[in-house]
């Protein structure tokens, strides 16, 4: 018994880490079959999963992915939901918050009823309950994850901080620089950016050229 709990959740471990490239996955969606990530590819996405239709907290969370839509449309970011309901429950739950929240939920929803994607891609945590964690797959254009969120079933996401992931991330890409806790506010720097630290006596020598230091390893710029 012991040895076959061990492999079932290994079964459910075997998850894409950040750096990997998405698995590839044909699926039923509220906008019709998809081939995921080919059908997003030049696109930044984000692909998240909610632990059912028709709950509270899941509701909020669509309410708030869709108002902020048109934010991430100007970063170039896709949006595609998941859970392991039925179409036909997911397109009367955005029936039910369109009526009665006055909101349309414009991004497609991933019918995984028979969970094999949710399986496939770590969003069924054994000890969580049999539903889907509330995953967050941000992918950039290439379809290369970039950052993994994992949030249990009773905590809503906060989407601040999912737009602002995705907005750093570009910046990081396009000025090849890093990004310090709670930028834009951070509390050392503020809005500025931090170099990379040095690899040699050269490159840090080179760092120090019209950028601010507090030491050797530690440079910023605003950009």
């Amino acid at each position: 018994m012991e040895k076959q709990i061990s492999e079932s959740t290994r079964e459910y471990r075997r998850i894409p880490l950040i750096g990997d490239k998405m698995p590839s996955f044909e699926a039923e969606t509220t906008q019709g079959t998809i081939k995921f990530p080919e059908a997003y590819r030049g696109h930044w996405t984000i692909l998240f999963s909610h632990p059912a239709d028709f709950t509270p907290v899941c509701t909020t969370e669509f309410h708030a992915f869709q108002t902020r839509m048109e934010s991430f449309k100007k970063l170039n970011t896709k949006l595609i939901g998941l859970s392991m309901d039925q179409v036909f429950s997911h397109l009367e739950w955005l029936e039910w918050i369109h009526k009665n929240l006055d909101i349309k939920i414009e991004f497609p929803v991933i019918a995984d009823h028979s969970g094999e994607i949710a399986k496939k891609l770590g969003m069924l945590h054994p000890n969580a309950g049999k539903s889907t964690v509330r995953a967050v797959f941000v992918l950039d254009p290439k379809g290369i994850i970039r950052t993994l969120l994992y949030y249990p079933g009773e905590l809503g996401r906060n989407l601040e901080e999912i737009h602002r992931i995705v907005k750093g991330l570009q910046l990081a890409d396009l000025k090849k620089v890093a990004l310090p806790a709670n930028w834009p506010k951070n509390e050392i720097i503020g809005s500025k950016v931090l170099i990379p630290p040095a690899k040699s006596k050269q490159e840090a020598e080179k760092n120090k050229e019209g950028n601010e230091c507090k030491d050797w390893w530690f440079c910023y710029k605003s950009v």
